[in-house]
């Protein structure tokens, strides 16, 4: 028989008290969030002159038949060539974007980069469809 001077120790740990602090922190956090991210009241000055100068962007388009246009202006392979120049000896920071229809040949895809390239370009960028996240796809999974 045990006599309360052997009495076993209880080694459970309890985590009732780490629960309540983390849930109040979690209300701190919560209600704190959103004041950092407002930012602080200012009255700015006028200016007349804009010293920021506008991007120049150059679209490149190819289309599901593989018709090429530089703008709005249907291109071929040499007289884009000779409008990248053009456009580079004009801005020398002159970007380039690449539209494409998915079901272009990677090889198509590849020469026009290439002609970007060799003209002397080299801010290219890839415009993509955003598209469904997979998040999204959860959600209409859901519902």
């Amino acid at each position: 028989m045990l006599t309360p001077r052997h009495s076993r120790f209880l080694s459970d740990i309890n985590i009732i008290p780490l629960v309540d602090v983390v849930l109040v922190l979690l209300v701190i956090f919560m209600v704190t969030a959103p004041m950092l991210h407002r930012g602080i009241d200012l009255t700015l000055p006028t200016s007349t002159a804009n010293t920021i100068k506008p991007e120049e962007r150059l679209i490149i388009t190819i289309e599901a038949d593989q018709t090429m246009f530089f703008g709005k202006d249907p291109v071929n392979m040499l007289d884009l060539q000779t409008r990248l120049k053009n456009a580079k000896q004009r801005n020398p920071d002159v970007a380039v974007y690449l539209r494409s229809d998915q079901t272009i040949p990677y090889g198509q895809v590849v020469r026009v980069m290439d002609t970007v390239k060799s003209a002397g370009i080299e801010r290219l960028g890839m415009v993509t469809d955003p598209g469904k996240t997979r998040i999204d796809e959860e959600r209409l999974a859901v519902q």
